[in-house]
């Protein structure tokens, strides 16, 4: 049986379209500004999951005509996106320490949840586990967003299939209990870069960046901008076949 459509339907239908058209138009609502980021921590760390760390370190670089990426060497080896602040460690080299010595390390990772990224540095760790797999449990069970170890992880398996995000300088099945002394929300140079409690950590595929906590909403919204032109590129180009009309038209490159 064919269902008629009556003319006040056919105007129903046509306001319905007409709704769902505004609707997605009060949508597209501009991006925060800095102040409204740095007043709100929580939607800050959100907007950083979204930006590249290409995009972060070139508004720094911009802004301030500072590198603050770690080295090559810190990277993923539990693959996944990164944005926190950062809770800190640093592991110094102290043969025959009793496990008491490490207890600091403990209390650091039990007193952060939620967009939080542990940051460790072992002393001449390359070849020590900082973490492994009972750390990057308790760290996923407690809401981390991931950890960073200028040093080594063990456990490979596991943090992966647990899908927990870990950067770091190698994998290596040692460990750091008997031969560590912790000391515990200091600030560390990680991967060549100063690394403050607190301090906004982004890391992706590229590689880490460290964004100092007092300039992060500033760099957000530089790094926002910077990937949205990036983005906006890549049709132009592949249309014109061409990248110098392209940085013509964006005066990005």
């Amino acid at each position: 049986m064919r269902t008629q459509i009556t003319p006040w339907k056919v105007i129903s239908f046509a306001a319905g379209a007409l709704l769902i058209g505004l609707a997605g138009a009060v949508v597209a609502q501009p991006l925060p500004d800095a102040k409204a980021y740095a007043a709100n921590p929580a939607m800050m760390i959100d907007a950083y999951r979204r930006v590249e760390t290409g995009g972060v370190s070139d508004a720094i670089e911009q802004l301030y005509n500072r590198r603050t990426f770690m080295s090559h060497r810190v990277h993923a080896i539990s693959e996944g996106k990164i944005a926190g602040f950062a809770v800190t460690v640093q592991m110094d080299k102290v043969e025959g320490s009793p496990a008491s010595a490490v207890t600091p390390m403990q209390e650091v990772l039990d007193g952060a949840g939620a967009n939080a990224v542990y940051v460790m540095v072992l002393q001449d760790g390359d070849d020590v586990a900082g973490i492994g797999g009972l750390m990057a449990t308790a760290m996923n069970a407690r809401g981390y967003a991931g950890a960073v170890i200028h040093g080594g992880v063990r456990d490979v398996a596991y943090i992966k299939k647990m899908g927990f995000p870990v950067y770091a300088t190698g994998t290596v099945p040692s460990t750091s209990l008997g031969h560590y002394r912790a000391t515990g929300n200091v600030a560390v140079t990680a991967g060549g870069v100063r690394v403050a409690p607190g301090d906004v950590i982004v890391a992706d595929g590229d590689g880490v960046v460290v964004v100092p906590r007092d300039i992060a909403a500033e760099v957000l919204v530089r790094a926002q901008t910077l990937d949205q032109t990036e983005h906006s590129m890549y049709g132009y180009i592949e249309k014109l076949r061409s990248l110098q009309a392209a940085v013509k038209q964006f005066g990005r490159l």
